[in-house]
């Protein structure tokens, strides 16, 4: 499935989908509130998976976030959509997945006014795969320990995406 043709799905206030639309014509100025997911992978020993975006990416471009995120088809559940999005950014799979955050919802501004309007459960899993991420989507990649990562985040928030500093703030990692 490529951007030109990915579909996510529109949600109401409730979280009830309400009908689809295009990835590219939703993520504007005035973005509908639409389905999501965020997924932190961990590896054996514990440490966390942060990845810097691409430079090319829409919004936050160049900024460290969580594993990868991305969007459940229309008919897709969330675990496909984890496994799917896993392979074409990290070139990964993942196991033990655990939802860790069911009710996270957040919206965001980037710098160039492009809205992030999400329902975005957050879910952990674990890799013990060789990372080998796709270029148009990580720019760069790093494993962290948690409270490390936690530390950063709280010290310096503009280095990374707001979702990601929310989720920490919600999570006891």
């Amino acid at each position: 499935m490529t951007n030109q043709t990915e579909q996510v799905v529109l949600v109401d206030e409730g979280g009830a989908p309400i009908g689809v639309a295009d990835k590219l014509a939703v993520h504007t100025t005035d973005t509908a509130l639409h389905l999501a997911f965020s997924c932190h992978v961990f590896d054996a020993d514990g440490r966390m998976l942060v990845t810097r975006r691409a430079l090319s990416k829409l919004t936050w471009p160049g900024v460290w976030t969580n594993s990868f995120c991305g969007h459940p088809a229309p008919g897709e559940s969330q675990e496909s959509a984890i496994a799917r999005r896993a392979q074409r950014e990290l070139g990964i799979t993942v196991h033990d997945l655990e939802l860790v955050l069911p009710d996270f919802r957040y919206r965001a501004v980037d710098a160039s006014g492009i809205v992030e309007n999400e329902i975005c459960p957050v879910y952990r899993a674990i890799t013990t795969d060789d990372i080998n991420p796709s270029p148009d989507e990580v720019a760069e990649w790093q494993w962290i320990e948690p409270n490390t990562l936690r530390d950063a985040a709280t010290a310096a928030p503009f280095a990374f995406s707001p979702w990601l500093v929310w989720q920490l703030e919600g999570w006891a990692v």
